[in-house]
């Protein structure tokens, strides 16, 4: 049938329905979104060994467990659990991460039951990857959403090889260690050492933190920088050395690893070759002088040593080595 119009309806009934129906159609798909980004996760899969389990509530793994819940109570995850659980998976506190505790309670001193929780240690024999996954169950994305595939991960390093959940020993991150470095420190011995020489980062001073550059959680990165690229991290303090520059100097450009260390060196600036040999190990010029010290090659007896030993070595006179905006600062003297 044909639509007609009217001087008091000047539009066709079918816009009418046209606009209704879409109105409803926004409606229900608005209703959808809603319910499913409200819907609480899935409780994680469970262990072969935990098939059957029914949850026995907080208050039956207290009446065993008191020296741990008197450590547990003082978390976040018992703030969060107790006091203001998002969904019903957090509302079983010891179980939302243990699992159901129906086996265990049948035998609980037997070390074959182990099998009946979820365990966080490395003698109670859960697999990494079931841990993992019970952590994984609250900690979705931010940080967290690297960790497939990460450095870490691949390593079979568990949640609990860093944090430890049930006790209050960090002041952030319920880390096993008091703080971020020392933590890190467990596993990254020879950043340790690379702190401590005489030029470093101002980690040991506590101005910076390993989780300032690195992300533990993974990212896209093989050294799990917090940046695309070494030299996008480093410019996030460093800014005057980003550029561009109208002189660039290729190494530069190229990686800021190239002449520095990023966690400490014996060397000036946290170079990885004392200078000048560390400008040498590209500008082999014969115009220079390729030695040490003048013609009388002692610093005795009259002989005055060569400027290339005293100050800042080649950057007396290429004072602008990251790179120079002067029209005349090709050699980066300006």
């Amino acid at each position: 049938m044909r639509e007609i119009s009217s001087p008091a309806n000047p539009r066709p009934r079918y816009f009418t329905r046209l606009r209704v129906g879409l109105a409803l159609g926004v409606y229900a798909t608005v209703a959808v979104v809603a319910a499913v980004s409200t819907r609480p996760p899935p409780a994680p899969a469970m262990t072969g060994d935990n098939g059957g389990a029914t949850y026995v509530g907080e208050a039956v793994c207290i009446a065993c467990h008191a020296p741990q819940n008197n450590q547990f109570m003082h978390t976040r995850h018992a703030a969060a659990f107790r006091l203001n659980p998002k969904n019903e998976l957090q509302s079983r506190s010891c179980e939302a991460c243990h699992g159901p505790g129906s086996n265990h309670i049948k035998d609980p001193a037997s070390p074959a039951n182990h099998g009946a929780l979820v365990g966080f240690t490395k003698e109670w024999g859960t697999p990494v990857a079931t841990q993992t996954g019970m952590c994984l169950a609250c900690h979705q994305g931010g940080p967290q959403m690297f960790w497939q595939g990460s450095t870490h991960a691949n390593q079979q390093l568990s949640c609990s090889d860093c944090h430890n959940p049930m006790a209050k020993v960090s002041a952030t991150g319920l880390l096993k260690k008091p703080s971020i470095n020392e933590t890190c420190y467990t596993c990254h011995q020879q950043q340790r050492g690379e702190f401590a020489k005489r030029s470093h980062m101002p980690l040991p001073e506590g101005k910076v933190s390993c989780a300032d550059c690195h992300n533990p959680h993974g990212s896209p990165t093989k050294a799990l920088l917090k940046a695309d690229s070494i030299n996008e991290l480093c410019y996030n303090c460093h800014t005057e050395k980003r550029g561009p520059f109208l002189w660039e100097h290729a190494p530069v450009r190229d990686s800021c690893l190239n002449c520095h260390n990023p966690h400490g060196s014996n060397h000036d600036k946290l170079l990885t070759v004392a200078r000048p040999f560390s400008c040498q190990q590209c500008h082999g010029n014969p115009g220079h002088q390729s030695t040490l010290y003048n013609a009388g090659n002692v610093l005795g007896g009259g002989a005055a040593p060569s400027t290339r030993v005293l100050g800042r070595s080649c950057q007396n006179c290429h004072s602008q080595i990251h790179g120079s905006n002067h029209p005349a600062g090709a050699r980066f003297q300006r």
